[in-house]
């Protein structure tokens, strides 16, 4: 991935959303029908994302599996399904993953067959599985698209995918919207249960919606530090209903004590930057404004992590869970490498005070604006 814009967009003028009202936890539990209650009475630990019908209950906080693709240390097959088995049983049991995620569809479905056998139908019913599929920009036929949705199928063991999310390269080639309306054929087959886009402008999602494709959400880039979404792409998504689910929502775990404190830019003087999603979320910081400035940011983020006895990490994931539109946000999982379960159901019960989101947002606006620089959602994607 290039860290240099595609383009630069011209951002649209937002007023700062409102401060949500405080939320209570609730479990992961439930149909679509009690996930669109418990979001609009409070409990924070599931919503519902949907449109036109096609409704799907998932936690707030996914477990996002794109560390299984390498680069992470090495998997281990049966560590990693039991570390799923934990997860789920711990209440974690969203899981998002793709087709280019090495073996991660294969991983789920070893997983949800032992969920089958090994777990009580009620803890089958809250699992979700997320996919996504990157194509590369060539000609969208019926037979290419399904071919490739029955793949994931297979190799998930699933009769339907629970959410099939479109990734597109190259705008100038229209295949996206034959590519979409086929993949809107095969949900109402009974194939995809939810239809959604990952990395998508908001241009392109005004077109796409247009075009009477039913997306439900669509994933982008967002943390403190990336707050482009919130600019043009949450005020279409509150006119239409779509929701985001959001990574890079920790950067890596460069928001985490881990990196408070310390110069990277000194060899051995800190913390290596040894992942690929270390190394891709230091550009981001690179360009927000710089090492310095980011570890004020860090000194934020502890404050207020203190002052409520939680991890940095989970002050950055609930700040992002109450800005508009964010229906859930990631965080990564290394399966049977490390966990972080505690830390992640703490997420659920943290209530961040006016004074708490004011002080973040305060320290998120001394960098520059990501909009300017990259572009719009995705924009880091495109040439």
């Amino acid at each position: 991935m290039s860290s240099s814009a595609a383009r630069a967009l011209s951002p649209a003028a937002a007023a700062p959303p409102p401060l949500r009202r405080r939320l209570r936890p609730a479990r992961c539990t439930g149909g679509a029908a009690a996930a669109a209650e418990t979001a609009t009475a409070g409990p924070a630990r599931v919503t519902a994302v949907s449109n036109r019908g096609d409704t799907l209950a998932i936690c707030r906080v996914l477990n996002g599996m794109w560390q299984t693709s390498g680069g992470w240390g090495r998997i281990d097959r049966d560590a990693a399904v039991d570390a799923m088995l934990a997860y789920a049983d711990a209440g974690l049991s969203t899981f998002d993953m793709a087709d280019h995620y090495g073996p991660a569809e294969d991983l789920y479905g070893i997983f949800i067959n032992r969920v089958r056998r090994e777990r009580p139908p009620e803890l089958l019913e809250e699992i979700k599985g997320l996919t996504k599929w990157v194509p590369p920009p060539v000609k969208m036929t019926r037979s290419y698209v399904e071919d490739n949705i029955n793949r994931s199928r297979k190799r998930m063991d699933v009769a339907a995918l629970d959410m099939l999310q479109f990734h597109w390269w190259d705008y100038s080639n229209p295949g996206y919207l034959d590519a979409l309306k086929h993949i809107t054929d095969l949900k109402e087959e009974g194939k995809i249960k939810t239809v959604a886009l990952t990395n998508f402008d908001t241009e392109r999602l005004q077109i796409i919606l247009e075009n009477g494709i039913p997306v439900v959400s669509n994933q982008v880039q967002h943390s403190i530090v990336d707050m482009r979404p919130q600019q043009r792409m949450a005020e279409l998504c509150q006119l239409t209903g779509v929701k985001l689910i959001t990574y890079g929502t920790v950067m890596g775990g460069l928001l985490s004590e881990k990196f408070l404190d310390t110069n990277v830019s000194i060899p051995f003087a800190g913390p290596p930057l040894n992942t690929p999603s270390l190394q891709k979320y230091k550009r981001m910081v690179d360009a927000w404004g710089g090492w310095s400035l980011f570890q004020a940011l860090l000194q934020t983020l502890r404050k207020v992590s203190l002052k409520h006895g939680v991890s940095m990490s989970t002050v950055a994931v609930r700040y992002i869970l109450n800005q508009t539109a964010v229906a859930g946000s990631m965080v990564g999982v290394r399966l049977g490498l490390s966990e972080h379960i505690k830390d992640t159901n703490a997420i659920f019960s943290l209530e961040l005070d006016e004074e708490d989101m004011n002080s973040i947002t305060e320290a998120s606006k001394k960098g520059r604006n990501l909009m300017d620089i990259i572009g719009d959602c995705g924009d880091e994607y495109r040439a």
